[in-house]
Formats: structure tokens, sequence, C-alpha cells
């Protein structure tokens, strides 16, 4: 039985752990560099905590450039503030900023640097595709994400595998360069095979960094769908969003940026790839022959696939968990809804 404590010692553990393993690389750089200990750790751990500052502080920024989004004055649109609002009142945080995306696909995310200052942004494509039930569902999800703080923790420990990322990269450029270079000139130098060394090490810490954080990643969604759950008392609405969601974002490939990627309620590159295993086998998901997949059809039709071994491989580096698991987790909170015999102190009971 899960509660909110649990999430937090999911996100304390993700950072200890991300940062145990990525302190391991910073020792192998300054074994093989030959470095003096001392100062090596101060210029790793140092240049770490400033590249962690700089994501932070630029962050809001590059998302609202990449994604274009539009600042909504007061009054602007009165019928998303005040849904907003109604929903803030009963969740005790401060209202955030709104905006909307100019894009036809049905999405929304929130982002910034603390509660008071964040930024809840809906795409067109969701007022649009969506009921009025389904986008209180969605924007519930998302005041989850606030008050879960998931928005911050996921912009801080991403800096990790992404400078683990980085040092591949550029050492094991140079240990290709440097060590072609030793061979032409036929001496022994071995600078380019310990430069090779710890760019194999430094990908490895990068692979594993990156299965922490997306672990971490998909568990806070989990969260946020048992807070939307309670918060309207109506688990189906996000059941259904969900599904419109992900067969809507395969329908109309995205222009999506990928600073905003994990915080979106629905990757749009994994809608795709969900919908299109369930498209190779549209005659078998299609019970009543009508040609088209209606959405308990679609729901059905994603149980399956997020079962093969393919997709819970794939899930291992994904930001969400399955749509259908998601859906899964919501039908639970409604059974026990309909039982009548629920509150809200047991509101992740089910994650």
């Amino acid at each position: 039985m899960a509660n909110l404590s649990q999430l937090k010692f999911a996100m304390a553990t993700s950072i200890f752990l991300s940062a145990f393993i990525f302190s391991l690389l910073v020792i192998v750089i300054i074994y093989f560099l030959e470095l003096n200990l001392f100062l090596g750790l101060f210029i790793a751990l140092g240049g770490s905590a400033l590249f962690i500052l700089f994501q932070y502080a630029i962050g809001p920024t590059v998302v609202v450039a990449t994604t274009r989004l539009h600042y909504l004055k007061a009054g602007e649109n009165p019928w998303l503030e005040k849904i907003v609002k109604e929903l803030t009142d009963k969740t005790g945080i401060p209202m955030p900023k709104l905006a909307t995306v100019p894009s036809n696909t049905p999405n929304a995310f929130t982002f910034g640097r603390s509660t008071a200052g964040a930024t809840l942004a809906v795409h067109e494509g969701l007022l649009k595709q969506l009921n009025e039930g389904e986008i209180r569902g969605v924007i519930a999800h998302e005041l989850g994400h606030i008050k879960h703080k998931d928005y911050i923790v996921m912009t801080v420990l991403s800096a990790l595998p992404l400078i683990a990322y980085y040092i591949a990269q550029v050492t094991l450029f140079a240990g290709m360069f440097s060590g072609g270079a030793a061979r032409r000139r036929n001496n022994k130098d071995n600078s380019g095979a310990i430069l090779l060394v710890i760019g194999v090490i430094s990908f490895i810490i990068y692979i594993l960094t990156f299965l922490i954080v997306m672990r971490l990643s998909r568990l806070r969604e989990h969260y946020a769908d048992a807070f939307s759950a309670y918060l309207t008392g109506s688990p189906r609405n996000l059941q259904s969003a969900l599904t419109k969601i992900t067969y809507g974002l395969s329908l109309e490939p995205p222009k999506s940026a990928e600073s905003a990627r994990a915080f979106y309620i629905e990757d749009p590159s994994m809608a795709k790839q969900e919908i299109s295993r369930v498209m190779n086998k549209k005659s078998e998901y299609d019970l009543n022959n009508d040609g088209i997949l209606d959405e308990r059809e679609l729901e059905l039709a994603m149980e399956k696939e997020a079962q093969s071994t393919a997709a819970q491989m794939g899930g291992l580096f994904s930001t969400h968990p399955a749509t259908f698991k998601r859906i899964f987790l919501l039908r639970e909170i409604e059974r026990e809804m309909d039982t009548g015999q629920y509150s809200n102190d047991k509101m992740y009971s089910h994650v």
C-alpha cells in the first residue's frame, strides 16, 4: 500500500543512487588521469553542481522557447481558468500560470522552478478533442505533478545522466582521435586507450543513471493519475482521456520539444509506438469487425500489447508507463469508489 511519503522516499533514493553511481565515474576519471584526489573531486563535483544549477535555471526558459507556448492573460480563457481554479481550491496549491500551445496534438504538461511559479500548459488539440470531464481529469493529473514537485526533481535528477553522456561522447571521440594519431606516429602513447576506457565506463554510467531516472519518471505518472482520480472523483474520465490522447498523438506525428518530453501527460514518441503495435494487428482487435477500433477495443488491444516482451523491455527506457498500466490503476480506484468505501487519506494505496 503506497502513500505520498513513499514517493518522496523513491525520489530521495533515486537521487542517492544516481549520485553514488555518478561519483564512481568521477573516481574512475581521477584514477585513470592520475589527478590529485581533492583537486579532482573539487573540479568534478563543483562542475556538476554548476551544470545542475544551470539546467535548473534555464530549464523553464528552454521549455517556453521550444514549445512556442502562449501565456494566457486574466479573462482570456475563462472556461479553462474556472476549471483550474476549482481544482486548485480543492487541493490548496497556488493557482499556476496558464498557457496554451499552438498544436493540434492532445497533450498537456507542467513545469517551473517552484510550486508558486509553476506553469500549466495545455495543447489546443486537447481542448478540441476531449470533453469537459476528460479535460478535468488531465488538469487534475497535472496539478498532481505540481503538488508532488515532480518537475523540480526531474529537472535536477536528469542532469546526472546527461553529464555522463557528454563525458562519454567527448572521451570516446578524443580516445579514437588520439589512438589513431599515436598509430600514425608509431609511438607507444596509451592516452588514447585510457580515454576509450573512460568513455566506455561513462556510457555504462549514463545507461544506469538514465534507467534510474526513467523508473522514477514512470512512478510519478502513476501517483499523478491517482491524485487526479481522487481529486475529480471520476477515474473513468482520465481513463478515457489517456486513451484518446495516446491515439491522437499517434495519428499526427508531434513536433514536440525534447525539453518537455518527460513533463507531458503522455510521451508523444511512446504513444506512436504503442498504437503502431496495435494497428499492425488491427483485424485481431476489431472485435465487431466494423473496421474501427472503438475506445473499449483500443483499451483491450493496448492491454495485450503492453504484456509483450518487446513492450516490457522498451518500457525500461520510457518516461511514462504503458497506457494500459495507467488505465488498470485507474480501474482499481474506480472499483474502490463504486463500493463507497474510500477516502483521500488512502489516495495512493493502489500505486
